[in-house]
C-alpha cells in the first residue's frame, strides 16, 4: 500500500522532516516516490509546506496519509480540498484556491524555538554562555 509520510533529515536533535509518498513496508528513511512538502516542528508555529495538487492526486488514487501528516493536513486545508474533490469538484479549481490561499495569508516570520548551538559549541555551553551573558547584563 501507498502511504503520505513524514521522513525525518535534519541533524541531531535538530528535527525536519519531509513529507513523502512512500511504499508502507519501506523503512522510514528509506526509499520513496515523490517528494510532496516539507514540515518543521522547531518554528513557533509550526512550518508546514505542501504541494496542494500532487497530494490530492495521490490521495484521490488511494495512497494512504499517516496520522501524523493526517494532522498536517487539516492544518493546512488539504483535506477539506480532498472532501471537496470527492463530491465533484474539479482538481484545477481546488488548487487555484489553495495557491490562493497561501498568496493572501500574511506572512509570519516563524522563530525557532531551539534555536541551533553555534559552530564548535554544544547545547550545554551555548546555555551556560547564555547565563552568564544574563548575568552580565543584569549588573
Amino acid at each position: 500500500m501507498v502511504r503520505i509520510r513524514l521522513r525525518r533529515i535534519g541533524l541531531k536533535k535538530q528535527p525536519i522532516y519531509r513529507i513523502v509518498i512512500a511504499d508502507q513496508r519501506s523503512s522510514r528513511n528509506g526509499g520513496f516516490i515523490e517528494i510532496v512538502g516539507n514540515h518543521n516542528p522547531r518554528t513557533e508555529p509550526p512550518t508546514d509546506q505542501v504541494e496542494e495538487d500532487r497530494i490530492l492526486h495521490w490521495l484521490s488514487v488511494g495512497a494512504q496519509p499517516s496520522e501524523a501528516v493526517v494532522s498536517i493536513l487539516k492544518r493546512t486545508g488539504t483535506l477539506e480540498r480532498y472532501d471537496r474533490l470527492k463530491k465533484g469538484e474539479t482538481l484545477e479549481v481546488l488548487v487555484a484556491e489553495a495557491a490562493a490561499a497561501k498568496a493572501s495569508a500574511t506572512p509570519i516570520s516563524p522563530k525557532t524555538s531551539r534555536p541551533a548551538p553555534a559552530a564548535g559549541q554544544s547545547a550545554k555551553k551555548a546555555k551556560e554562555a547564555a547565563a552568564i551573558a544574563g548575568d552580565a547584563a543584569a549588573e
